[in-house]
């Protein structure tokens, strides 16, 4: 009977450790970790070379932990090794650190020893989260859409309501105009005819002084309009071309904050500010293969997406692959900012020497979907700015002896671009 009793006793127990061993290993996997805390340490040491759910340098992360313990056999005291010294593993001879390291082509993986047991636990737990649908912010649109649409069409029953109205109106007075004849024709009533009088405008050609006025008005008037339209002339302010591919300087510059310098590297040391090579967008883009920003209506994320398959076509990548096919596709951009062949102008002179920002002259282009000639480029803009800039000769030696000079000469602390001989033709003429 004891032993009964204790067989039972003992298979309780069993059972008891069995599901504790089952709870216990189903909340291991990235339970103990904070994902907000994990998506932050993701984000600075791992979303250079790995996405959640795609391959990149460095394979897709998503459940991670559980893959490799059920696939493999690995725990996490193996993902910790790897991560902190992954060279270490493939040089001890780890079967799966070199399985790895050979699969994707060598790329040794940067050392992380400065993450702790919890900061890679709060990775973990970042990775085993589900992927999250997007149709919530599709909704809105469809919503927003909705609603347009609806505002368009109560407009449009109010104009046909008021237009009908007018009609009617228009109506109801002629009939009560013809009323009217009726019933004085019925009752003996003579409406006076108007009097014959000599047409206004007969009168005004007769008159020689209102002809001579409006003449000279005239005269000046298209004197005034004539000049201004041909001051007009290679004036582009303004212009707004379409690119082949499309780019929003307003996510690069604004929500990004990219340094315009960073792609017109040249406009620091050349005449020119240069076009971006191809090559400058994929040292960001070989991580960014998709847009997760804000949206509207007429920029959707499957529009940005699109355009960065167009650059991956552009340059040849095979983005499933991770590599470089060597069949690409010239783009052809559209020049926003011309100036007359006989007009010289120099970047460097601006940027590195004057210390300009871009936007003194471009704009506010960290705030342009589609950039735009934001400035004139007259001459008059140009040489007004040279007569209302001062020079910064401070820390720059360059300068020195002429300001000490010419602010003897003018009486003045500071001296403007134009006292400096910034208004002389050859400046800018050829």
């Amino acid at each position: 009977m004891k032993q009964v009793i204790n067989r039972k006793l003992t298979a309780r127990f069993l059972l008891l450790g069995l599901i504790f061993l089952l709870t216990f290993s189903t909340s291991s996997f990235a339970q103990d970790g904070d994902p907000a805390k994990g998506k932050s340490l993701f984000n600075t040491n791992c979303a250079a070379c790995h996405s959640l759910d795609k391959k990149m340098t460095g394979p897709a992360l998503r459940f991670v932990e559980q893959r490799l313990a059920d696939d493999e056999g690995l725990d996490r005291d193996w993902i910790a090794a790897w991560i902190r010294n992954s060279a270490a593993m493939v040089k001890d001879g780890d079967a799966y650190a070199n399985k790895i390291f050979n699969e994707y082509g060598g790329a040794a993986m940067t050392a992380m020893p400065q993450l702790t047991d919890q900061d890679i636990a709060d990775i973990l737990a970042y990775t085993a989260q589900e992927k999250a649908t997007p149709a919530a912010s599709a909704g809105a649109g469809a919503d927003a859409a909705t609603a347009q649409s609806e505002g368009g069409i109560s407009n449009d029953l109010v104009l046909g309501a008021l237009a009908i109205l007018f009609v009617l109106l228009a109506l109801g007075l002629i009939m009560v105009n013809r009323t009217l004849r009726r019933f004085a024709a019925a009752n003996n009533v003579e409406i006076p005819e108007s009097s014959q009088r000599k047409p206004l405008w007969k009168a005004f050609v007769q008159n020689q002084f209102l002809m001579l006025v409006v003449a000279i008005f005239f005269l000046l008037s298209s004197a005034y309009f004539a000049y201004g339209y041909f001051m007009q002339l290679g004036v582009d302010q303004g212009y707004q071309p379409v690119q082949e591919i499309h780019f929003s300087h307003k996510i690069h510059a604004g929500d990004n904050g990219v340094d315009c310098k960073y792609c017109h590297s040249s406009a620091r040391v050349s005449k020119t500010s240069g076009i971006p090579s191809l090559n400058v967008c994929m040292n960001c883009h070989k991580s960014v293969y998709e847009y997760t920003g804000e949206t509207t209506a007429e920029y959707s994320k499957e529009f940005y997406d699109g355009e960065i398959k167009k650059l991956y076509a552009a340059v040849g990548w095979d983005d499933e692959n991770q590599e470089y096919t060597g069949e690409t596709q010239a783009v052809k951009w559209t020049r926003v900012h011309n100036l007359p062949d006989f007009a010289y102008f120099n970047h460097s002179q601006h940027v590195t020497v004057a210390g300009l920002e871009c936007q003194t002259c471009h704009g506010p282009v960290e705030e342009m979907e589609i950039v735009y000639q934001y400035s004139p480029l007259t001459m008059g803009w140009c040489i007004n700015c040279h007569r209302e800039t001062n020079v910064k000769v401070k820390d720059n030696e360059y300068y020195t002896k002429i300001h000490e000079e010419l602010s003897k000469k003018y009486g003045v602390d500071k001296l403007t671009v134009a006292q400096q001989g910034g208004l002389e033709c050859g400046k800018c003429h050829y």
